[in-house]
């Protein structure tokens, strides 16, 4: 993969990857992006392949298929561009083959399109073109998590080549000009294409981190509740899914104190495992409560860990209403006026990195189960600890 920084020439890279055999018989490349729209923009890849070839495309050398989008060239080999905007848009080329597949801005891909490709490469016996992945991109975009994974967490031990890219690889850019423009964007997009940076994490519109004093405890006779949000699934393929999270918040004279977070992805039982374990710790003095999901499976669940989970402890579900950022206002709102202190922990910097991304980042559970616990807090008023 060639990637970081815009404007290092990447999609030039790309097709002349994809160009390099085309004098060899039988030889076939493709290249994708996400939408048909992303592939037609103008002096997007597939453009830029017609400027490069307008010549022998005009004087027949080259044959082009609009229906297809595909080159033809003497030798036979052939490049095509295809486009997968939905996830079974990938069975299109159940019954291809391919020896050089590229990916542009494989960040606005999900993993499982990416890896069903590497099943379309393959070639003959004895023949001297090898098989080939490649891809470009910039930091950003819905899969940016799985491609950081892959290439840049994973990379070397795997075997997998990443190459940085940057303003400076590319001669033929007016640099200073384009370096100016991109003065104009936010701070976090600046980051992850001027620079290239894949570790930038957006500030969303809910929280900073000034806001969040860090405390060593909390005041005697807090007011306190642990509210779980269930979201887990074990993680698979490479796969990012929602963490179950349990928040213990105290509150006193209107000032909330996040005091713990246990979090996990895990199946249904390694879950309830946690949650009793945390209840254990807990004590039982400390309210529990579980976000209810709507219908009759949100009604079971919480008969199930009120009967057969948590039997013993103080225990309820929790319906709520509104849209996860509504629910998350009051706690921004107490936060910005200070008053949400956040007590030492190993947690403490895996929730503020979610905090401040919130609600633009890949997760939202420990704003989700903090915001429950706070509105437990201001409505019932939990539990009295002396």
């Amino acid at each position: 993969m060639y990637g970081g920084a815009a404007g290092g020439g990447k999609s030039d890279a790309l097709l002349m990857a994809a160009l390099q055999y085309v004098g060899v018989p039988g030889y076939s490349a493709i290249i994708f992006r996400r939408t048909y729209s992303d592939l037609s923009l103008p002096g997007a890849i597939m453009e830029r392949a017609h400027e490069w070839l307008i010549e022998h495309v005009q004087s027949g050398e080259i044959k082009w298929n609009d229906n297809k989008k595909t080159f033809t060239f003497p030798s036979g080999a052939t490049l095509t561009f295809g486009y997968m905007e939905h996830e079974k848009h990938k069975y299109r080329y159940q019954g291809a083959e391919f020896q050089f597949v590229g990916f542009d801005e494989l960040t606005q891909f999900p993993e499982s399109q990416y890896r069903y490709l590497f099943s379309r490469l393959r070639r003959l016996e004895g023949a001297r073109v090898p098989i080939r992945m490649r891809s470009a991109t910039n930091p950003g975009g819905v899969g940016h998590e799985w491609v950081k994974q892959r290439f840049l967490i994973e990379g070397q031990e795997k075997g997998r080549v990443f190459v940085p890219a940057s303003v400076e690889d590319n001669p033929y850019l007016d640099q200073e000009e384009y370096v100016q423009s991109l003065q104009e964007l936010d701070p976090f997009t600046r980051r992850q294409l001027l620079t290239g940076d894949w570790d930038a994490v957006p500030d969303g519109e809910k929280f900073k981190r000034s806001w969040f004093e860090i405390v060593d405890q909390v005041p005697q006779e807090c007011r306190r509740v642990r509210y779980w949000d269930l979201a887990a699934t074990e993680p698979k393929g490479g796969d990012d899914p929602d963490w179950t999270v349990g928040a213990r918040v105290a509150e006193k004279d209107g000032v909330y104190y996040i005091e713990d977070i246990r979090r996990t992805r895990s199946t249904p039982r390694g879950v309830e495992e946690l949650i009793l374990r945390t209840a254990e710790a807990d004590g039982r003095e400390v309210d529990i409560w579980m976000e209810q999901e709507p219908g009759s499976s949100g009604v079971n669940t919480i008969d199930h860990y009120s009967r057969r989970v948590l039997r013993g402890y103080p225990f309820r579900g929790h319906k709520t209403t509104g849209s996860k950022e509504v629910r998350a206002n009051p706690v921004s709102s107490a936060a910005e006026a200070g008053n949400v202190k956040l007590v030492r922990g190993q947690w403490i910097n895996d929730f503020i990195d979610e905090a401040v991304a919130f609600p633009n980042g890949s997760h939202d559970d420990q704003v989700d189960a903090v915001s429950g616990a706070v509105e437990i807090l201001a409505t019932t008023g939990g539990f009295f600890i002396d």
